[in-house]
């Protein structure tokens, strides 16, 4: 089953970026698809993940797991992106070991969300 990576483009990470620069989250969504991307992941570039005070931010998602969202990112942090979406591509619920995750997973996750099954059973 494949796992989406989000990468919002439109990022600033709070600079001023002038007509014509390319913004820190197009930088890093160009970073993690020349670091090569796993089988089992799909990159998409969306337009805003809504953590704009939080540097460029990535988001992890697949049907029936777990989704997380990381920020504080730039595009040194590519292989590292790479490393825990492959980790998470591997995760049946979508929660990776502590200690397999990359450190910017441990120390930079903004959000982690319930599969949408178990929010409806939930509500239920």
């Amino acid at each position: 089953m494949t796992v989406t990576l989000h990468v919002c483009i439109t990022c600033r990470a709070g600079q001023t970026i002038g007509e014509g620069e390319t913004t820190p989250g197009k930088r890093l969504h160009a970073a993690i698809l020349d670091a090569g991307v796993p089988d089992g992941v799909s990159v998409v570039p969306v337009e805003c993940l809504s953590a704009c005070s939080q540097g460029c931010s990535v988001a992890l998602s697949a049907p029936g797991r777990w989704s997380y969202v990381y920020g504080r990112l730039s595009e040194v942090h590519a292989k590292d992106v790479i490393a825990g979406a492959s980790a998470y591509a591997g995760a049946q619920d979508g929660i990776v070991p502590w200690r397999s995750r990359p450190e910017i997973f441990r120390k930079q996750s903004l959000a982690r969300i319930p599969p949408i099954a178990a929010v409806l059973e939930a509500a239920e």
